[in-house]
């Protein structure tokens, strides 16, 4: 073999082995530019649950629309806020929620009211017309008070009249004491709080009619 084609194979080796190279670097800054996944995936569960193959039905005047609850910034997010003074939060390390604290409370809110009240009850979000009856809200507090050691979940409900002339507001709050403030004691906690909370909002609505 020539000194020439000697060297354009040696140069073809090279070309190839750097390829390779790169290409394995690539793939382990794709690897680490990835964000560390949390420890746990925190959710909330309902404990009214209307019964499987039970059908509600309606008219869309007599639906109640239970809106996504107004949140402020402190739990507008995924991460589990821990009061840990009167101005001040901190979140709880290692854990996340699966979905916003408002979005969750809102789906369980509105399958409590459908299992204790009977009613139909809809998702303003998936229907242009609201012609039915409001549920609106603010969800003051969704988390761990460290001071007191305790689930706490608030929620302002507002409900306007069928005819639209007239609002009725009450606030809603219940605190569940917890063990540790951590993954495995706050999430049952603050479950709880929140099933409580709802249990409380469907029986005032039903006293409502």
């Amino acid at each position: 073999m020539s000194q020439d084609a000697t060297g354009q194979k040696a140069r073809r080796t090279g070309a190839r082995l750097l390829a390779l190279a790169i290409g394995v670097a690539l793939l382990s800054g794709c690897v680490r530019l990835g964000s560390k996944p949390p420890e746990r995936l925190l959710t909330i569960t309902t404990q009214a649950r209307a019964p499987a193959g039970e059908t509600f039905s309606g008219s869309s005047d007599s639906a109640l629309f239970v809106d996504l609850p107004v949140a402020p910034k402190s739990i507008a997010t995924l991460r589990v806020a821990v009061r840990d003074g009167e101005t001040s939060f901190t979140y709880l390390k290692d854990a996340l929620w699966v979905d916003s604290p408002a979005r969750q409370f809102q789906g369980l809110l509105g399958e409590t009211i459908r299992a204790r009240t009977g009613r139909l009850v809809l998702d303003p979000g998936q229907y242009l017309a609201r012609r039915g009856q409001m549920l609106e809200g603010n969800l003051i507090e969704f988390g761990i008070d460290a001071a007191t050691r305790r689930a706490v979940v608030t929620y302002d409900a507002s409900l306007m009249s069928m005819d639209g002339t007239s609002i009725k507001r009450q606030r809603f709050t219940a605190a569940v004491p917890v063990s540790e403030i951590e993954a495995d004691s706050v999430a049952p906690a603050i479950s709880d709080a929140a099933n409580q909370v709802a249990a409380a909002v469907a029986d005032w609505l039903k006293a409502q009619n």
